[in-house]
C-alpha cells in the first residue's frame, strides 16, 4: 500500500450525487476514482473537518469520526458498483455485511486542511444472476494524508426497483404491522452519556442495565438531515451504526463508570439479517464480551424489532486515555 496520495487523483470536486447516492451535495464526500486493474480501484474523498453531525462529538481530543469513514466506504462501495461494475443508476442497494476496523487512531487527528482521503479497493467477490453482476464484496484501505487510518469489508448486492418492491413486499406481508406503533421521538438521554454535545444526534432513549447488560430504545427521527438525507422505505445502516456505538458507549458508562469523553469505536463488525420497519419500535440489547483490560471493551449487540433480530454486531470501543491501576484491576477481575 503506498503512503503517499497518488497523482492522478482529483480533489477539486466531488461526483455526482447520484453515484453515492445522496440528495445534499454536503452529505457527498467522493472526489475521484481510477480503475488499476481488473479487481482493484482507487477512490479519492475529502473530510469535513466540521459538520453538523460527524462532528458532534465530546470526544478528546478532536479526530475524524470513525463512522464518517464508514460513510466514506459505503460511498465508495456504491460508486465502484455504478462506474465500474455497471450496476444501473435506478439500482436498489442492500447491505449485507460489514467489517470496519480503525488500524491507526492518530491518523484521525483533525490538522490545518480538510483531510485527503485515498482508498485503495479490491475486489473479493462478486455475485452474479443470469450473468449479471449484482452484488459485490470489496476489501478497502483507507489512507488520510497519506497515513493508514482505517481498513473495511463491504458486502453489497442491488437489484432493480420492480424486484425490489417484491422483495419489501412480500418481507412487510410478513409482519404485523398495524396498528402502527410509532417510533419515540422524545425523551432522548443526556448527550454527554453518548459522547454527543446536540440531543437531535442522540438516538437513544429509556435505556435499562441489568447486570452485564443494557437495553435501550433506538429513536428513529427522519428529521435528521445526516441520517435521512433523502426518503427512505426502511430504517438505514446509517442509524443503526449510530444506534451501535451509541449503546456501546453508554452501557461502558453505565457498567463501568467509562466516561464518554475518552472513548473512541475501533472496530464495528455487523450483519444486517433484515429490513427494519418504520412501524416497528425498535431496541438495542448490549452484552458485555470484554470488560475494560489494558485499552478496550467490548459489546455484543443485537437490533430487535419486537421478538425480531434485524442486524447484530460487535462493537469495539478504545480508550483514549489509560485507567488508574485501581480501576483496571477492578475490571479485569471482574466476571463477564
Amino acid at each position: 500500500m503506498p503512503n503517499t496520495l497518488s497523482p492522478e487523483l482529483s480533489y477539486t470536486r466531488t461526483v455526482a450525487r447520484s453515484l453515492v447516492h445522496r440528495a445534499a451535495i454536503c452529505e457527498v464526500f467522493l472526489t475521484d476514482a481510477s480503475h488499476l486493474s481488473d479487481n482493484e480501484y482507487l477512490i479519492a474523498a475529502q473530510l469535513p473537518r466540521v459538520h453538523s453531525y460527524y462532528s458532534d462529538h465530546i470526544t478528546a481530543p478532536a479526530s475524524y469520526d470513525p463512522l464518517l469513514l464508514v460513510e466514506v466506504f459505503r460511498q465508495a462501495s456504491i460508486y465502484v458498483a455504478h462506474r465500474f461494475l455497471d450496476a444501473p443508476i435506478e439500482s436498489k442497494f442492500s447491505f449485507n455485511s460489514g467489517d470496519m476496523t480503525v488500524t491507526d487512531p492518530q491518523a484521525l487527528r483533525i490538522g490545518g486542511l480538510p483531510g485527503r482521503v485515498e482508498i485503495h479497493a479490491t475486489q473479493a467477490s462478486l455475485k452474479h444472476r443470469e450473468s449479471v453482476v449484482t452484488g459485490s464484496g470489496l476489501d478497502l484501505v483507507l489512507t488520510i494524508d497519506g497515513r493508514e487510518a482505517a481498513t473495511m469489508r463491504t458486502v453489497t448486492q442491488w437489484m432493480p426497483p420492480a424486484a425490489w418492491n417484491r422483495l419489501r413486499e412480500k418481507g412487510r406481508a410478513a409482519l404485523t404491522l398495524s396498528p402502527v406503533r410509532s417510533h419515540h421521538t422524545g425523551r432522548r438521554i443526556a448527550p454527554v452519556t453518548v459522547g454527543r454535545s446536540t440531543p437531535q444526534n442522540v438516538v437513544l432513549s429509556e435505556a435499562v442495565v441489568n447486570d452485564c447488560e443494557l437495553r435501550a430504545h433506538v429513536i428513529v427521527d427522519q428529521a435528521n438531515p445526516a441520517l435521512f438525507d433523502h426518503p427512505l422505505d426502511h430504517i438505514p445502516g446509517a442509524l443503526i451504526f449510530e444506534a451501535y456505538r451509541q449503546t456501546a458507549v453508554h452501557a461502558a458508562h453505565e457498567l463501568f463508570g467509562l466516561s464518554p469523553r475518552g472513548l473512541l469505536l475501533t472496530r464495528v463488525e455487523t450483519d444486517f439479517t433484515r429490513f427494519g420497519e418504520f412501524e416497528l419500535p425498535t431496541d438495542c440489547l448490549a452484552r458485555v464480551v470484554e470488560s475494560p483490560a489494558a485499552d478496550t471493551v467490548a459489546f455484543e449487540i443485537t437490533m430487535v424489532q419486537e421478538a425480531d433480530t434485524i442486524a447484530r454486531a460487535r462493537v469495539h470501543l478504545t480508550r483514549t486515555s489509560p485507567l488508574p491501576n485501581a480501576l483496571l484491576n477492578r475490571f479485569s477481575s471482574a466476571a463477564v
